[in-house]
Formats: C-alpha cells, structure tokens, sequence
C-alpha cells in the first residue's frame, strides 16, 4: 500500500512540475525602470544598470539582442548589444547613434542607419564588429527576406515645379558604396491624389511576395492619416490600399497567406473611426471591414490563419474638447470567415488591455491602467485556455524571442 501512495505522489509531482513548465514556455527581453531584463520561462534577470533602454530586438538565432542607451530626452541615442552567451552588453564600435536598426534575417549582423549612411555590421569571433559602409542618402530601409539585400527608400525633395517623387533601391548587403550593387527598384511618385514625403515600416508577406510600407506627407498630416501601400517583390505593382495613423502595430500579415490587417481610420484621436481591415493581395476589391458600428479597435494581431485578435473599445462620440478620454479597451477574436466576433479579455474597471502578441500556441498582452503607464503582461494558453500573469510592472510590451517558424 505504501508503495502504491509513493508511486501516486511521484506520479502526481511529474505531472505538475511538466503542467508548470509548459505553463510559460516563453522567452522575452523587457524594460523595466529604464533597464533592459530578460525573462526566461519562469526567470527574471537585469542585464543592464544605469541605462536608459529603448527598443531591444533580438538577433535571428536568439544569442544576441541589440538596443539603445539614451535620455530621457530621446535626444541620445547609443547602439549596444547585450550576448546571451558571455553575459556581458558590448559596442560592435564605439559610439554609433542610430534610431533605426535590424537584424538580419538569417545571420547576426546588424544593420543601422547613422546620418543617412546605412551600415552593416562585420563578425569576429562570431559577435558584431565593426561596419562596413553599405548606402548613402537611405531615409528608411528594411532587409529582403533572403538577408541578400536591403530595400532602401529616399526622401522626396522639394523642387521648383513641386515635390519630387520617393525612390526605392534594391542594395546588395556587400555594396561598400559600389554603384553597380546599387539597383533602382521602384518609384512613388507624388501625384494630385497622392502625396508623401517619406516611407516607413517595411514589412514582409509571409511568403515574401508583397511588402506594406507606410507613406507618410508632412509632419501634421501625418498626425492624422498616411497611406498604407503594398509593393511586390519584383518591384512592379505597386498600390495604395487605405489611410490609416502612423502606428507599426497596427499593419500584420497573415501568417500563412497574402492577407494584410490593419487598422483603417483617420483622425488622431482615437475615439473614433479606427476599424480593422483585410486586404487580400493583390487588392482588386476593396478591403473588408470587421470592426462593428459603434466601436473601435485600437490594436491587433493574428492568432491564426483564420483569427484576429484586436483591443476593441466603444466609441466616444461626445468627447470633442478638454483632456482625451482614455479607450479602456478589452481584447475580441473574430473569426475572419464565419465574421463571429467574441470577447476574450475581461479587464477590471479602469483598465485597459492592449499589445496582444502570440507566440507559438499562446496569447500574450498587456494590462494596465493607462496606455502610456507601467502595467502587467498575461499569458493564455490559446484563445480559450485560462489567463495568468507573467511579467509584473513593465514599461512597455515585451519583445519575444520567436524561432523561425513561429
């Protein structure tokens, strides 16, 4: 009899220690007060001290994750590189100020833009060193999904007979400046129903064949609508597909079609007027709309090939002056087929839940008391599966490690 209990109580502490480590299955770097931290599984580690951290990414393999140190004045703006492996944050070079940089794809080089100049990091010993000079007068570049080349765009100049239009290249990773690995690769040209200054937020269909970019006019327009635009990848067809605010979050591929989400709308407040829209490329018909009278999504992302998650709120039609109200938003699936919407999400009053993220087989968002303050981030194992917290008193949304394929 004895033996049978012990057989049944190890049995039964297997299967829980095998229930709490799939529980969080989850790696993610974070800031918390202004430090960078890492979060694997059930542990929680600060990797930096004294800093002001901003936009960690890691690197494709995961060894690696890239970030800045500043102010908070967002005036500096110091490139540093933390490596899982030897625990330690280095520089690839001293003293590199950037705003915009990207892992590669398929290796751990880094590309940066410092004044214009597009840079690519060397590797020695299997870490960043160094650069090469790879383009000059790049606005905004993303990496082709090969890690071969880059697509860089130009800022449209003014000319006497009005703005000039914005060029795209298609630049070889080695180019060191060389002309001939320097491709012209499509231009937008500013037209009487079309005008933009600049293009930003590169992002890949997920079998390549398409690339959304935002197309942004001049500083106060852009506050209140930019056009969403889709080019191929040959650098052929080129199409607007609707207006939208300047929001990366709010523009996701599907993750196994050529479907593009975002969230349509002008205005910048947002009470009102933000609806969640598919666009099936190529965009012949016009895109559908998801988001019922009434409300407004203020954030999505796909679940799966046939599921949106988005923060909806109600809308606020009174408000028209004074402080902006704050959207206390709850997350909502909508299944794209059927149309059939459902909440999933039940914050407490006076609390908002925003930056839904899946990784793998898991939902994960943030929760908090207002958009712009500290908050907590739940997990759920599936669209159904039951909610707990997982990160306690962060800044902003984690970023997680994803391995190719999730």
């Amino acid at each position: 009899m004895k033996i049978r209990v012990l057989l049944f109580l190890m049995i039964f502490l297997c299967t829980q220690v095998g229930i709490a480590s799939a529980e969080s299955p989850l790696t993610a770097a974070f800031i918390r007060d202004h430090q960078l931290w890492i979060k694997q599984g059930e542990k929680e580690v600060q990797l930096t001290k004294d800093a002001y951290v901003r936009s960690p990414k890691w690197s494709y393999d995961g060894r690696f994750i890239a970030y800045t140190d500043g102010d908070e004045s967002g005036e500096k703006s110091e490139l540093f590189i933390y490596d899982m492996e030897k625990k330690e944050s280095f520089q690839h070079y001293p003293h590199v100020n950037t705003f915009s940089f990207k892992w590669s794809p398929v290796r751990n080089q880094l590309a940066y833009l410092d004044g214009g100049v597009l840079n690519i990091t060397k590797v020695r010993n299997g870490r960043p060193s160094g650069f090469n000079n790879v383009s000059l007068g790049v606005t905004k570049f993303d990496w082709f999904p090969n890690g071969k080349e880059l697509i860089v765009s130009t800022e449209a100049a003014l000319l006497p007979t009005g703005w000039g239009p914005i060029r795209l290249y298609k630049v070889e990773a080695d180019a060191n400046l060389s002309k001939d690995k320097i491709h012209s690769f499509h231009t937008i040209k500013n037209e009487k129903d079309f005008f933009a200054i600049y293009i930003d937020y590169f992002k890949w269909s997920s079998d390549g064949n398409w690339v959304s970019m935002l197309a942004i006019p001049n500083a106060s327009s852009a506050m209140d609508s930019n056009a969403l635009c889709v080019l191929s990848s040959k650098g052929k067809q080129f199409q607007k597909i609707g207006n939208m605010l300047r929001d990366k979050n709010w523009i996701k591929w599907a993750p196994a079609s050529n479907q593009l989400a975002y969230i349509s709308g002008e205005g910048r407040f947002f009470v009102k007027d933000k609806k969640t829209a598919i666009a099936d490329m190529p965009a012949i018909k016009s895109e559908k709309v998801y988001t019922p009278e009434g409300f407004v999504d203020l954030d999505l992302e796909w679940f799966s090939q046939n599921e949106v998650i988005v923060a909806r709120a109600k809308e606020n039609l009174e408000w028209n002056e004074g402080p902006v109200p704050t959207m206390y938003t709850a997350l909502y699936v909508i299944d794209i087929h059927s149309s059939i919407q459902k909440q999933i999400s039940f914050p407490m009053k006076g609390e908002l839940d925003l930056d839904p993220q899946v990784v793998g087989d898991m939902l994960t968002w943030k929760r908090s008391s207002d958009v712009y303050r500290p908050g907590d981030v739940w997990v759920r194992d599936g669209v159904n599966g039951e909610e707990y917290v997982w990160l306690k008193n962060i800044e902003e949304a984690p970023v997680f490690y994803k391995k190719r394929g999730n």
